[in-house]
């Protein structure tokens, strides 16, 4: 009964701070629908307006190391409701003011908000699930992130049009930071201690020092599973990311000709390919964890395989089945990074595991960033030809992978140096030929 208690407990938890990352992506995706008013209201031309995106993500990856570092030293609880804070108040800003800058300024406190929240959640989870529900738990997080980005479109949109830009941003800005004050009374940072035999429960550690919190980034960074995580990271959530984001709806309409109800279409799968993935992603590397590093190879290679079809192909461009086929495969791209959290929380202990979840989580971002700046200046260079500027986003996946497989055969070497040496660890792997050779094991005396 008392373990019950507990997973209805945590799952209780989770609950409440799950909400404040599906509100983070909401507010995330809201600028996608608000593009033309925004433009009108701001008086801005499209340059100005991927600002707001640019700036954003920026910010997002930018705030993930420190995220990480709040997170170890303050806990998830006081980080998210400081995110929520933030992301309402972000938006009232963005709801109020008139001026460009203004606006940058309001959407710069959006990405700040937003960026506390995916660490403090895996942080959370990693708390108060077992290691082996940690990656179902992380990709269900994730899924339910997704429906605050379904719900930055269709409903959003309704809302603008029939209530206005400044009613409409306000209202959610101030449920989204009233909604801080659920998140601080609700949401625990650890399982509750219990009394053992009418003991008094062990007392909460004292939170580590700031030198020593500090200290934690390159502790953390020379961990190869680390390393793996980050790269994996970096490898998987970008392509989706900036189709999502910025240029997949361009790139379909004025690249492929794709006509714009068609496009609006085909860039929504991106969001529902990741709902629909993302827990079975979760339950199959959690119950299996030797699928893990398969799965995010066999995505890479499916996914540059996709990606040269649509570049390779002649004439006019590919048969919209093809274009689709070709999405729905970008949009496992998300639930496939969901791999590097699981690396982290396999390979750092729980205390470092905030900040390690934040350096991992950089990787997609920064390739995110760069992808849609690298796209934009190949569009300018080259007279706006995606073939061209796509083609980069095809050698960046290419370096990323390159680069996921190098530390890929460095965390097996670690992990089966350890095993040979008979300690515990977390995954048992079996020694293939393209291993490097474990380090052999000290005579014992």
């Amino acid at each position: 009964m008392s373990s019950q208690r507990h997973a209805r407990r945590a799952w209780l938890i989770w609950t409440f701070a799950v909400i404040v990352y599906l509100a983070a992506v909401f507010h995330r995706g809201s600028l996608g629908v608000a593009g033309t008013l925004a433009s009108e209201r701001f008086a801005i031309g499209p340059a100005a307006l991927g600002v707001f995106t640019v700036v954003q993500v920026g910010v997002y990856a930018a705030m993930q190391i420190p995220t990480g570092l709040l997170v170890d030293r303050f806990g998830p609880r006081r980080v998210l409701t400081a995110a929520a804070v933030l992301l309402g108040v972000g938006q009232l800003l963005f709801a109020l003011v008139d001026s460009y800058p203004a606006a940058l300024a309001a959407r710069v406190t959006v990405g700040i908000g937003d960026a506390l929240t995916w660490v403090s959640i895996l942080r959370l989870v990693a708390a108060h699930f077992s290691a082996r529900r940690y990656a179902l738990v992380a990709s269900v997080s994730s899924a339910l992130g997704a429906l605050g980005g379904v719900l930055a479109t269709v409903p959003l949109g309704l809302a603008l049009t029939n209530v206005g830009w400044t009613p409409t941003f306000a209202i959610v800005g101030l449920v989204t930071a009233a909604y801080a004050v659920i998140a601080g009374r609700f949401v625990r940072d650890a399982p509750q201690a219990v009394p053992v035999d009418g003991e008094q429960p062990p007392a909460r550690p004292t939170p580590p020092g700031l030198r020593e919190v500090l200290h934690r980034v390159p502790t953390v960074w020379r961990v190869p599973g680390t390393r793996l995580a980050f790269w994996v990271h970096f490898s998987t959530m970008f392509l989706p990311g900036v189709l999502g984001l910025l240029w997949g709806f361009p790139y379909l309409v004025d690249g492929l000709g794709v006509a714009p109800g068609t496009a609006g279409v085909l860039v929504g799968l991106l969001v529902f390919g990741g709902v629909f993935a993302g827990p079975l992603v979760g339950a199959l590397i959690g119950h299996r964890p030797t699928c893990r590093m398969p799965l995010v190879i066999g995505y890479l290679l499916t996914a540059l395989g996709a990606l040269t079809m649509l570049l390779a192909w002649p004439g006019d461009g590919p048969p919209l089945l093809l274009v689709t086929m070709a999405f729905v495969v970008f949009a496992c791209g998300g639930p496939a990074s969901s791999v590097a959290f699981a690396l982290v929380r396999d390979y750092n202990s729980l205390t470092e595991v905030g900040t390690a979840t934040g350096v991992a989580n950089v990787g997609g971002h920064l390739a995110t960033a760069f992808s849609a700046l690298l796209i934009g200046l190949l569009l300018d260079g080259t007279g706006g030809s995606y073939r061209i500027a796509f083609l980069g986003v095809g050698a960046l996946m290419l370096f990323g992978m390159s680069r996921t497989l190098v530390w890929w055969r460095r965390a097996r070497a670690v992990v089966l140096a350890a095993d040979a040496r008979g300690e515990s660890v977390p995954v048992r792997l079996s020694w293939q030929r393209w291993d490097l050779r474990p380090a052999p094991v000290p005579a014992r005396v």
